[in-house]
């Protein structure tokens, strides 16, 4: 198991290459926040960029998700369709902060346990850490599987 939130996927399907790229370009708008009329638009699966080989996107969202996954596809042709390669992982500002906060939570854990000698304090820093850590694990997996829904749906 990573130490952060991964998932990879592939997938066949017998879609050619620009005909499945078409398909993902449909339903995803390339974000531009200071236009405030374009952010109303509905209609749209994903929010990111499609590009000649794949795509980097991520599921469209009205308020803000810390744990939102980041996914980073590459089309490849085949010889009855097309694969797809899947990677959804955080975003590299929610990477940093639980990271951080793990560190921090460790850290905590590690003084209150060794140095100031006061293990209530030790263990309620270390669930906090553990608590936090598996939030960030299990809002992920749930974002992930929305975002899997939507691709598989998109390729049927």
């Amino acid at each position: 198991m990573p130490f952060l939130p991964f998932k990879s996927e592939v997938l066949v399907t017998g879609l050619e290459k620009p005909e499945v790229l078409q398909r993902i370009d449909l339903v995803t708008r390339n974000v531009n926040f200071l236009d405030y009329e374009a952010r109303q638009k509905k209609g749209y699966e994903f929010n990111g960029v499609v590009h000649k080989d794949g795509f980097r996107l991520s599921l469209f969202i009205d308020k803000a998700d810390s744990f939102l996954p980041l996914i980073q596809g590459k089309v490849e042709d085949s010889p009855n369709g097309s694969i797809i390669f899947l990677e959804y992982k955080l975003f590299p500002g929610s990477v940093f902060f639980l990271s951080f906060w793990t560190i921090i939570t460790l850290t905590m854990f590690f003084f209150f346990g060794l140095m100031a000698e006061q293990p209530l304090y030790a263990l309620v820093s270390l669930a906090l850490g553990i608590g936090n850590y598996s939030f960030a694990w299990s809002h992920f997996k749930r974002k992930t599987k929305s975002s899997q829904k939507i691709f598989h749906d998109l390729l049927q």
